[in-house]
């Protein structure tokens, strides 16, 4: 993974465009990219609500857009952007699809799977281990999700 800064954080920014399409659809807004080469080859938005699908969270969206896009199931020699650390069913996923790195923008503590309250994706004992970067636009990432939760709780 050898963005710059700047690389980062743009994609990052295409995250958070994912994560205003879910919040236009009363969805938890949490937006996912999957970029290869430098190219966004998978979007994906929280969609539980819309779809009435339990699992379709931003990352398996994305994930799901990228297989299609390189017509296969493993994502090597990508990095998945997602502005909410993953959770368990995503890390799980993440790891399926053979995707090497991972970069979120602010911690979930509450079911965070990459470093909150597990580590799914460098646990020694599986068989595919992902690197993984936080914090990138991390007040901007943790913003939109605590306005999204404040605003739900005075209603």
């Amino acid at each position: 993974m050898n963005y710059t800064v700047e690389e980062k954080e743009s994609f990052m920014r295409e995250a958070l465009k994912e994560a205003e399409i879910a919040l236009e659809h009363d969805e938890i807004p949490i937006g996912c990219v999957i970029v290869k080469d430098g190219e966004i080859i998978g979007r994906g938005h929280n969609a539980r609500e819309e779809l009435q699908r339990a699992v379709m969270h931003a990352e398996i969206m994305a994930i799901e857009n990228a297989n299609l896009s390189e017509e296969s199931w493993r994502l090597l020699d990508c990095t998945l952007f997602v502005t909410i650390e993953p959770c368990v069913m995503c890390s799980g996923a993440i790891g399926l699809a053979r995707i090497p790195n991972v970069v979120y923008g602010a911690k979930n503590q509450k079911f965070g799977a990459a470093g909150s309250l597990y580590d799914i994706l460098t646990d020694e004992r599986l068989n595919h281990r992902v690197e993984v970067e936080t914090g990138v636009l991390e007040s901007e990432c943790a913003a939109i999700i605590q306005d999204f939760f404040r605003n739900r709780r005075k209603k």
